[in-house]
């Protein structure tokens, strides 16, 4: 059959499709994509990117309602055309760099970052905001770019570069959720150009699609009632997960 009707499937992309979507109604957002690790269990990993990604799509037009306006406009000019560069590197490095050579990558890069945090915490006073530098917004951005296309993981390089910022919170999440939404949907084109979006993982895109704006207004809700001091903790345990996760995976564990 072209549906996946295995339940051990479902019983893993549900739960993981619902926390993406808290996370792209801009509840800790970046704090990574858990559907990709989650679904990649049970199918080969380039087939869970391309079941999520419709899925995500959706998700994105409710959190742009949400957010719509809120955005940094500065820190949007220093990220996107460094997201649009690693969309093409990535389309370019689709079957040839190996799955857990990209996770491997990407928990690494989440895992230096929050040791950084930590060693900083323990050496003093927090250090105060980064200065905006459009040169180290537009490396990490391309990095997330790059591994947004290869598996939906681009949450944690973005944020070695937005979190340091201490954005207001409304306008971290804002700038969050509308630079994946529109890498998101560039994406679509290097998929279909790739084969990756069949009709069988398309079907099974739609029965996971309802999960989309119940995740996306959770995350909103969310979002109003936590304050920034937990809010960022949050985000953080968020990114040491998604880290030894990815890392675990890279390297086989």
């Amino acid at each position: 059959m072209l549906l996946i009707t295995d339940p051990w499937f479902y019983a893993l992309a549900v739960p993981a499709i619902l926390v993406t979507g808290i996370s792209k109604g801009g509840f800790a957002s970046g704090g990574g994509n858990l559907s990709v690790p989650a679904m990649a269990l049970l199918v080969p990993a380039p087939q869970a990117a391309a079941i999520s990604l419709p899925v995500l799509c959706a998700m994105d037009i409710a959190g742009l309602r949400a957010w719509w306006g809120r955005w940094s406009l500065r820190e949007m000019r220093a990220i996107l055309p460094g997201g649009l560069l690693g969309i093409a590197l990535g389309s370019l490095a689709f079957g040839l760099m190996s799955d857990r050579m990209t996770k491997l990558m990407v928990g690494v890069i989440a895992l230096a970052f929050l040791a950084r945090n930590l060693w900083q915490a323990r050496h003093g006073k927090p250090p105060p905001p980064a200065a905006p530098n459009r040169l180290k917004g537009g490396f990490w951005s391309t990095v997330s770019g790059f591994t947004s296309t290869i598996a939906h993981a681009g949450g944690p390089p973005l944020a070695v570069y937005l979190y340091p910022l201490r954005l207001e919170r409304a306008q971290l999440a804002a700038t969050t959720v509308v630079f994946f939404g529109v890498v998101n949907y560039v994406k679509l084109v290097p998929y279909a150009a790739l084969g990756q979006l069949s009709l069988g993982n398309l079907l099974t895109s739609l029965v996971l699609l309802p999960l989309a704006p119940v995740g996306v207004r959770l995350g909103v809700w969310l979002q109003g009632r936590i304050s920034d001091k937990v809010f960022y903790r949050v985000i953080h345990v968020l990114l040491a997960a998604t880290g030894i996760k990815l890392v675990a995976d890279g390297l086989g564990l």
